[in-house]
């Protein structure tokens, strides 16, 4: 029989809902975190379950970076990239799914490969869940999510003195804040048999209801596990949100809160219809997608890829957005969810070229005596960008300032970005 866990879910909205726009529902951005692969106390689930999450929230509008069995630096820059893209505006969300632990009142997110002895040691070897809501606060957009499915009970918990059951309640969220638990704070709950908890598997049912509001997802949630557990799991939530939001608006609904709701779903005509701009040659299955913007050659979609519709290449709109070594940078595209799809990778230096342009200019925000030269869809924010292509300790690259393909170290992170790309046949 397995040992019961816990599955402590929390999701706290934080919704500022005095300025708005229909503007401010266009960026859904999603990070999608999932650990399972500890050494102490694996988790069946959790790698499931961020990755199902993943591929609804990428059919919901999201925009979506998937982080898989990450350890300490992958999830605080996964964190800090995902502050950095919600300045651009839009609603946020973050995912969790793993050993979470608390500790003097405050919870922790543990990552994989940390070998955590006594309770001193979690505050630096762990990642404090507050380190979420500071850079969603710093951005400044005007919604976020966060979703903790996070407190298997704590493994290490023999060598602590304090360490309590589950994680704490967050009793200092501002209004607009919107927090649940899969069951009370403070208790445990069965990990379930199946591909995902039982908390994910519901959550996942119910947030793509057409036209359920965000409260009602969740009392859904709770009823569900309820039954299924005959009542030894009991969500618990409270909520100071005002306004709606909708993962997925129904009919109507989309003009009743237009910050927090997704455009009405387009019929099938209106989805075969080309944006203005639009060239004709795309491969199928986006061809029925309509460009958000595009230059012609380029066909940029809502979610946040970007489609080179003379080399049916995919692109990601923006690269990582901070220095990274090649061999990271070859973890980032394997753990990257954009868009729902899960087969990122490393550009090849020949496809790298492919998108330089002499005839397209953008500012180079590393270096500003050194201009980019690519289509002004896809954002570069160094002049350098790793390839596949590795010899003798050396990976290849390509300056975006110059078009010279080069080769470096593959230690070397300086000014150096990673462009996910994939195949979209």
């Amino acid at each position: 029989m397995r040992r019961s866990v816990c599955m402590l879910s929390c999701l706290v909205l934080a919704a500022a809902l005095g300025g708005s726009g229909p503007a401010a529902a266009e960026e859904r951005t999603a990070l999608v975190v999932g650990n399972g692969a500890y050494r102490t106390a694996p988790l069946k689930n959790a790698v499931n379950d961020a990755a199902d999450i993943a591929a609804s929230l990428g059919k919901l509008g999201f925009s979506v970076m998937l982080v898989k069995d990450a350890g300490h630096r992958e999830m605080e820059d996964a964190i800090r990239e995902l502050g950095r893209r919600l300045r651009m505006g839009g609603a946020g969300l973050f995912f969790y799914a793993g050993h979470g632990i608390q500790v003097g009142g405050r919870n922790y997110l543990v990552p994989v490969g940390v070998e955590i002895e006594k309770e001193t040691d979690v505050k630096y070897k762990a990642v404090d869940a507050e380190m979420v809501l500071d850079e969603m606060g710093a951005a400044g957009n005007p919604l976020n999510i966060v979703i903790l499915d996070a407190c298997r009970d704590n493994p290490f918990g023999r060598g602590f003195r304090s360490a309590s059951r589950g994680l704490a309640v967050i009793s200092d969220a501002p209004k607009g804040m919107f927090i649940t638990y899969s069951t009370s704070p403070g208790k445990v709950a069965a990990d379930g048999t199946g591909r995902n908890s039982p908390y994910t598997e519901s959550l996942i049912r119910h947030m793509n209801t057409p036209g359920l509001p965000i409260e009602e997802v969740f009392k859904e949630v709770r009823r569900d596990l309820g039954s299924k557990t005959k009542g030894a799991q009991v969500p618990w939530e409270l909520s100071s949100l005002e306004g709606k939001f909708f993962f997925r608006p129904g009919p109507g609904e989309a003009g009743t809160d237009p910050l927090l709701s997704l455009p009405e779903e387009r019929t099938q005509a209106d989805d075969a219809r080309p944006a203005r701009g639009q060239r004709n040659g795309a491969p199928a299955g986006d061809s029925q997608r309509p460009c958000a913007e595009s230059d012609g050659r380029f066909c940029k979609y809502a979610d946040g890829t970007v489609l080179d519709t003379q080399t049916h290449l995919m692109w990601a709109a923006r690269d990582n957005g901070s220095d990274i070594d090649w061999t990271a940078a070859g973890t980032y595209c394997r753990n990257f969810g954009l868009g729902g799809h899960t087969d990122w990778r490393l550009p090849t230096q020949e496809e790298l070229a492919g998108i330089f342009d002499r005839a397209k200019t953008q500012p180079n925000r590393a270096a500003e005596e050194y201009p980019l030269h690519l289509t002004g869809l896809i954002e570069l924010s160094s002049c350098c960008a790793w390839a596949a292509e590795t010899r003798k300790g050396e990976a290849a690259a390509l300056l975006f300032y110059s078009g010279e393909r080069y080769w470096q170290p593959k230690y070397n992170g300086f000014f150096y970005r990673v462009l996910p790309v994939r195949n979209a046949k």
